[in-house]
């Protein structure tokens, strides 16, 4: 049985502003919770005019207290960008105010340059992301026996919980490291479709060692996912994604997530409509029944009971529709009740 869950990126509509935004994530996180979804994302964007978000532990804690039994996480926190000990006071915090609830997820995207430059400035030496991970995993196992530089320090609060620990990926590396050290996978479908990431998913399974986070491997499989109830809506929406796409994927950053009606009046370039064919391979675009399939497919062959959805669609009503038409055709409210 797949689980589903959200990851969302705050997108500022046009015609709304990063307020509307933050409290659009809201009713999306109250409406996925209503409906059954497992967990709830946010993702961590920086110098992206139509992402609201640039920090997910703030926003998590808004989410944790706006809900009351879904999962919380980062989909997610750029590691190389913080100090780890930090990040896990942070999430500890959160955890300690919300226990079995919290979710980390980490990455290292090294974001725009200028980015990296400004969250990292006066710092005279950076750690490596691999020895940063292995810091985290310490300050939330409260490892005070194994040598480490910092060997006697504790992340504070104290609390007998603690988050669950992803890294994030698309390649054989993040995978290696979530393996060592016995946390979850997740592997961004979104970004590098194709038969390769099966491996990489194989990969981590067979080299996972059982950890204080998990006795065996788990993983989830995030992917975009554009649905409605018929094909000729699901296009309209489709359209609009593409365009965002490829505004943020080019020097042209957007102020804000183009409407439908503006993607249909733009139109593509030739050159344009080229990417947009191979920017479809990494979404899903239908019906309801059409996109489970799909989904049902891709589970298969990744052998994973979890499925992550990112319904960056125009207009927080068509997001709300995507994960509500999906729960229906899953039939989420029945494992609910």
């Amino acid at each position: 049985m797949i689980s589903l869950s959200v990851l969302d990126y705050s997108p500022i509509d046009e015609g709304s502003n990063a307020h509307e935004a933050l409290w659009q994530t809201t009713e999306l996180a109250k409406c996925a919770e209503s409906l059954g979804y497992k967990r709830f994302w946010v993702s961590e964007h920086h110098f992206v005019d139509s992402v609201a978000n640039s920090s997910p532990e703030l926003l998590m804690m808004h989410l944790a207290s706006s809900t009351k039994e879904i999962r919380i996480g980062s989909g997610g926190v750029m590691l190389p960008h913080y100090s780890s000990y930090k990040v896990a006071e942070n999430f500890r915090m959160m955890e300690a105010l919300h226990p079995n609830r919290i979710d980390i997820g980490i990455g290292r995207s090294p974001s725009y340059r200028i980015v990296n430059q400004a969250l990292n400035d006066g710092k005279s030496k950076k750690q490596s992301y691999d020895q940063q991970v292995v810091d985290l995993k310490k300050y939330f196992t409260d490892n005070t026996v194994d040598e480490h530089r910092f060997q006697s320090l504790i992340a504070t609060p104290r609390i007998p919980t603690k988050p669950e620990m992803w890294m994030l990926g698309t390649g054989e590396k993040g995978a290696e490291v979530a393996a060592t050290l016995g946390t979850g996978y997740v592997f961004a479908h979104f970004a590098k479709p194709g038969t390769k990431g099966i491996h990489t998913v194989k990969g981590y399974r067979s080299k996972f060692t059982p950890s204080a986070f998990l006795q065996r491997p788990t993983t989830i499989i995030s992917l975009f996912a554009i649905v409605e109830e018929t094909e000729e809506k699901a296009e309209d929406l489709a359209k609009a994604f593409d365009l965002w796409l490829l505004f943020v994927e080019s020097n042209n950053q957007p102020p804000y997530y183009p409407s439908i009606q503006t993607a249909k009046s733009r139109g593509f370039s030739s050159i344009e409509e080229h990417k947009v064919r191979q920017n479809r391979k990494r979404m899903i675009v239908g019906t309801p029944k059409q996109v489970k399939e799909e989904i049902e497919k891709i589970a298969e062959a990744f052998e994973t009971d979890e499925i992550m959805i990112i319904p960056n669609v125009s207009g927080v009503e068509n997001r709300k529709k995507v994960i509500s038409l999906l729960a229906k055709e899953f039939k989420l409210h029945e494992r609910k009740g």
